[in-house]
């Protein structure tokens, strides 16, 4: 009798849910679609890529399948994009077969994509004249938060939809912050990731410089991860993905530099001009011209290192208290 309860109580829990759609099984969308999933939500995906659908079906093969953004917002009441930037959220939103065409009037888009702000205002606004709502709701925490469910979210809504999107939000992360508006979180996320990819930079030129003079990187990670030269670089990127000779973050160059760009289009629109974000931004595009498309964020030590003629390479000395 208790198990025939505890079964009533979990069809009654998933028919109140609502049916979820998802776009964008890259390398966050597949685990933040895993995890909605695992979570009891109906859920309703759409990729292009049939390799990335067919990994998600391996998982989870209780998700359903679409053949277009339209046919996605057609059955679902929330959709949540996972995209590399804002134009292909705009495409997928408003273009031929995309989600305004199949929306339904009180459907809510939750984009987690870093787009730029300006298109999500002018998709907020076309969205709204059909009574649909948008959340931007970006990530922090890159690969292993999505697949940890760990994710910190920095939103843009109106506190309605922020309160229907927050079980969604908990199930995928750790962390909920609301800035303001649509287009807040968005404008967040490019400040977010112009300071690190500053950091980046900071990093690994103290890095070759101390590594040129005769100090072990290995060594003079652990000090910077002991002092106050620490950040999230120097934690999870220079031992794991430097030193080690992998140079395989998965995050692209490409959508770093974007990100920057972003960042200082805010500024600049709002008569700014941070110089030592420019000069990030000049550094990193020179890098990125000279890498094929699609390189790792990784790669940009590397280039610094062909350009220095210093590898950053630890001799194998134990670091630590001596």
């Amino acid at each position: 009798m208790g198990a025939f309860i505890i079964g009533v109580c979990r069809v009654a829990e998933a028919m109140q849910k609502e049916r979820i759609g998802f776009i964008g099984l890259g390398v966050m969308g597949l685990p933040m679609a895993q995890h909605v999933a695992a979570a009891g939500y109906p859920l309703t995906v759409y990729d292009i890529s049939d390799a990335a659908v067919a990994r998600l079906q391996a998982q989870r093969p209780d998700v359903g399948l679409a053949k277009s953004p339209k046919a996605v917002a057609e059955i679902s009441e929330i959709i949540i994009t996972m995209l590399p930037s804002g134009r292909e959220v705009r495409d997928i939103a408003l273009g031929p077969e995309g989600l305004l065409q199949g929306f339904n009037p009180g459907s809510l888009l939750l984009d987690t994509s870093s787009s730029e702000p300006w298109y999500t205002q002018e998709i907020a606004a076309s969205l709204s004249k059909a009574g649909v709502a948008m959340v931007d709701a970006p990530v922090s925490g890159a690969e292993a938060g999505a697949i940890g469910a760990e994710l910190v979210f920095m939103v843009g809504a109106d506190k309605a939809s922020l309160t229907r999107v927050r079980p969604l939000l908990d199930v995928l992360g750790k962390k909920v912050f609301h800035l303001g508006a649509t287009g807040a979180g968005h404008t967040m996320k490019s400040i977010n990731n112009l300071i690190t990819a500053a950091t980046f930079l900071a990093t690994a030129e103290g890095l070759v410089i101390g590594t040129a003079s005769g100090l072990d990187p290995a060594i003079m990670t652990d000090v910077l991860n002991q002092s106050t030269g620490m950040s999230w670089i120097s934690q999870t990127q220079i031992a794991q993905r430097i030193l080690s000779r992998r140079f395989d973050d998965p995050f692209k160059l490409d959508l770093m530099v974007k990100d920057i760009g972003i960042a200082l289009k805010v500024a600049h629109d709002l008569k700014l001009q941070p110089a030592l974000s420019e000069a990030t931004q000049t550094l990193w595009c020179g890098v990125q011209s000279s890498l094929p498309k699609g390189s790792s964020l990784s790669e940009l030590v590397r280039a610094l290192e062909s350009s220095s003629g210093v590898k950053l390479i630890s001799q194998g000395t134990s670091g630590g208290n001596t």
